[in-house]
């Protein structure tokens, strides 16, 4: 009977998959076309009893619009596929992907670097390889100076056939990047110079002979002492908490007059005393000072019209304080495991 056919194609088209446009122009014609399934039941459709018409009638282009339907979807998802497919990176490897995350030297630099940002500092760098004049000789360090003793340094080579012979070395402190600054520039300067020093220590748990430090310079009329405690203060405030102390004990750099260490209070007790900060309650971060006017003249500043202040840190030492890694060699040895562990940093 014409109906068993109906309902026999109208399951069959319900069910029809295709995956590209070539099976479904195959469906289409296998069923809608002239010569199609669908298309011959309307041809025997002549010979129904009038009676029977108008139901068979209905049902038979209800199948038409069922097949018409089923016939779109499918082209609308082989077209979708297609699309996708367009997009696809083809070089990708087919393993899984780990997403990395920053290192946490890294993190912490461009912490310290926002922090000073925000009092008008701005970065200046300099080369790793460098030479004497602006490592030392232009800090203050005279050439039998006892201070040169503070640092061990990596030599490179020594320039031979001039009437001056200049020592090439890795940069012991990014100071250097200050005296190339200080002799470009004319006042006010206020910079920050991040970067990767070397000094010839043994490696250790505290120690190593790479590491990376950040230095401030400001210079300007009439700057003080008093401006340099105040900026100090802020960063340690902003970096460590609201609630941190710091004090400023007297020191020994050559480049700068008065020099100081800072300490912090300590940032896991409180202040009140830890393994940590040996149950002092304080923990020294950086070194500073006002800058000496030898260097100032040095540099081509008139050091009696200006004045300015020095500072530097090593981006390891806060890095420590800050996640409390107890061994500086876990920074460079590209362990995986210790770097996910700063994934939501």
């Amino acid at each position: 009977m014409l109906r068993d056919k109906i309902d026999e194609l109208l399951e069959q088209v319900q069910q029809m998959s295709a995956k590209n446009t070539e099976e479904i122009e195959a469906l289409r014609i296998k069923y809608l076309s002239k010569k199609g399934e669908i298309t011959a039941l309307f041809n025997d459709f002549r010979n129904v009893a009038p009676e029977e018409k108008r139901e068979l009638g209905q049902y038979l282009n209800k199948l038409k619009t069922v097949a018409q339907d089923r016939l779109e979807q499918l082209k609308e998802q082989a077209e979708a596929i297609r699309e996708q497919e367009d997009k696809a990176d083809l070089t990708r490897s087919a393993d899984p992907i780990v997403l990395g995350s920053r290192h946490p030297l890294s993190l912490v630099k461009e912490e310290i670097i926002d922090i000073f940002s925000r009092i008008g500092f701005t970065v200046e760098e300099g080369p790793e390889v460098e030479d004497d004049k602006h490592v030392f000789g232009m800090l203050n360090f005279a050439p039998e100076h006892p201070a040169r003793d503070m640092q061990d340094t990596f030599f490179v080579e020594k320039e031979v056939g001039v009437q001056k012979p200049t020592d090439i070395l890795l940069r012991t402190h990014t100071s250097s990047v200050q005296t190339r600054v200080m002799t470009s520039q004319q006042p006010p300067i206020r910079v920050l110079c991040p970067g990767r020093v070397y000094r010839n220590e043994a490696i250790s748990a505290r120690a190593h002979c790479f590491f990376h430090q950040i230095e401030g310079l400001y210079i300007d009329k009439q700057v003080s002492f008093a401006d340099l405690r105040q900026a100090l203060l802020y960063f340690a405030k902003e970096m460590f908490g609201a609630d941190t102390k710091i004090r400023l004990r007297p020191s020994y750099f050559p480049f700068t007059e008065p020099s100081a260490e800072m300490d912090i209070s300590c940032n896991i007790c409180g202040g009140t005393g830890c393994g940590f900060c040996k149950q002092t309650g304080w923990v020294e971060i950086l070194g500073c000072g006002m800058v000496d006017p030898n260097v100032l003249e040095s540099c081509g500043i008139d050091s009696k019209e200006y004045s300015g202040y020095a500072f530097g840190m090593g981006v390891e030492r806060i890095a420590n304080l800050k996640y409390r890694v107890k061994d500086l060699r876990l920074f460079s040895e590209n362990d995986v495991r210790f770097l996910q562990q700063f994934q939501a940093c």
